[in-house]
């Protein structure tokens, strides 16, 4: 299981993310200053920071800078929209830059990215499956299944939101990405192959005239 540090001044929505984290299946902490940050970083070594640039302390970016050595990626997460902002987090070395207000969906999307970038060597087991994303192996009951780049990623989304319905518009903006243009029928054909190959008619629910929902525990 992945960890994430959560570094946000404003606690009903540091509270909301890592809520939504602890859903996907993430583990996470939480800091509400830079110096509260510093301090967590000495006992708890995250896969992943979320750090907002307005701190009541010091400014996110000077955190960036004084926690870089740590080598844990970092996405920024801020109401400061405008392109030198944005410019500057990625230039010191960010790995995004979100802007609020944010889709919770969206966040746990990109956070998947990231962590996926920095190879993360944690097997995520689901029912009989054991997936390694370093690998971008699919094991079930030991048995590798091949599955295609697109059933891989899509596998992975279903996972990360368990239990929790999509849509098909939403499984093609963050599997195929925003530019895709295809019809959502595509989703459906990836469903089935999935279900065919994994066996899966039980667990992957089709939730009339809205999309689909995984169904089970990790």
């Amino acid at each position: 299981m992945e960890n994430i540090l959560i570094i946000e001044d404003d606690q009903a929505i540091s509270d909301l993310i890592r809520l939504n984290l602890n859903f996907a299946g993430y583990g996470s902490r939480q800091a509400f200053c830079g110096i509260d940050a510093i301090s967590v970083l000495e006992k708890f070594s995250p896969d992943l920071i979320i750090l907002d640039v307005m701190l009541p302390d010091m400014d996110g970016f000077d955190l960036l800078e004084k926690i870089r050595s740590k080598g844990v990626p970092v996405i920024f997460l801020t109401a400061r929209n405008s392109l030198n902002d944005k410019v500057r987090g990625l230039k010191m070395g960010a790995e995004d830059y979100i802007v609020k207000p944010f889709e919770a969906m969206e966040l746990l999307a990109r956070i998947e990215v990231v962590l996926r970038r920095f190879d993360n060597k944690n097997t995520i087991t689901f029912e009989d499956l054991e997936i390694n994303p370093e690998e971008r192996t699919v094991k079930k009951a030991g048995k590798i299944i091949d599955l295609a780049m697109k059933e891989y990623e899509l596998l992975l989304l279903l996972i990360r939101n368990r239990n929790k319905a999509l849509t098909r518009e939403k499984i093609l903006e963050l599997v195929w990405g925003y530019e895709y243009m295809g019809e959502t029928r595509t989703v459906d054909i990836h469903i089935q192959r999935i279900r065919k190959k994994l066996e899966w008619e039980e667990q992957i629910k089709t939730v009339y005239k809205f999309g689909y929902r995984l169904e089970g525990s990790l």
